[in-house]
């Protein structure tokens, strides 16, 4: 059985899976679903059409499944889905989404997002990424597996930020970073590539390889976007067992809408 205080409000219709601990003087609304292991601290408000999975963590004050900070929303039932096993820190807001666009705001699985980080609506956030203290990513925003984003990174809407990207503490994004790619400043710069985080995940030595080649092409070699986009696709014969990082590579420039971070 779910172990809820005594002085935690569960409204009628709130679903709460087997073992959910609810903390104390936090709110459940009715709409909410809350999957088995999850552990809601004390001071919480969940509410919404919100989806929590299987073991999460969260932490005191936070504030989940509110409505976006979008004048265009009129209270239509959008939703906020979270998957399993994320750690969610203090004072964290996380909005639903619109209508406007898929009408869903998301988090994987096994993220990691620090005090007062910021989810606005319609944001979709992959698997195992780390949000630093202060984070915060406007509506819209698109971010990969993997990816890290320092303290007190701030994100335009319509970013997207690829997988295993790295962005240094105060950074201020409005164009998107390139998977793998490491920037910093306001306006942000690419420095490097993630070399240490590859290693940490298991990428071989001819993946990595690869990757500081493509980080050449966008960055070292003076050429236009469009000419290293060609030659990153070349990469693909060259080093077979990079296949798969060139094809997300070359995708994400691809789909890239706001230019990117160069």
């Amino acid at each position: 059985m779910a172990n809820i205080h005594p002085t935690a409000i569960i409204e009628p219709g709130a679903q709460l899976g087997d073992s959910v601990t609810i903390g104390p003087y936090s709110i459940i609304r009715a709409h909410v679903s809350i999957g088995e292991g999850t552990t809601v601290g004390p001071h919480c408000v969940i509410e919404g059409h919100t989806t929590i999975g299987r073991d999460n963590r969260i932490y005191q004050f936070a504030s989940l499944g509110g409505h976006p900070q979008d004048k265009k929303y009129a209270s239509e039932p959008t939703r906020l889905v979270i998957g399993d096993r994320n750690t969610i820190r203090e004072f964290c807001t996380f909005n639903i989404g619109t209508v406007q666009d898929e009408g869903v705001t998301s988090l994987g699985d096994d993220n990691w997002m620090m005090a007062y980080t910021h989810l606005a609506h319609d944001c979709r956030v992959g698997n195992k990424t780390i949000f630093a203290n202060n984070a915060q990513i406007a509506g819209h925003v698109v971010v990969g597996d993997w990816a890290i984003l320092g303290a007190y990174t701030n994100v335009h809407q319509f970013v997207k930020i690829g997988a295993h990207a790295m962005t240094g503490m105060g950074t201020s994004l409005q164009q998107d970073v390139p998977p793998f790619a490491m920037v910093q400043g306001s306006p942000p710069a690419a420095r490097s590539f993630n070399l240490e985080g590859l290693k940490r995940r298991g990428f071989s030595a001819e993946r990595i390889a690869a990757v500081k080649q493509m980080h050449k092409l966008l960055y070292r070699q003076g050429l236009t976007l469009e000419a290293a986009r060609e030659a990153i696709e070349a990469l693909a014969q060259e080093t077979p067992e990079a296949a798969d990082d060139v094809a997300l590579m070359s995708g994400f420039l691809n789909q890239a809408t706001r230019g990117i971070v160069r």
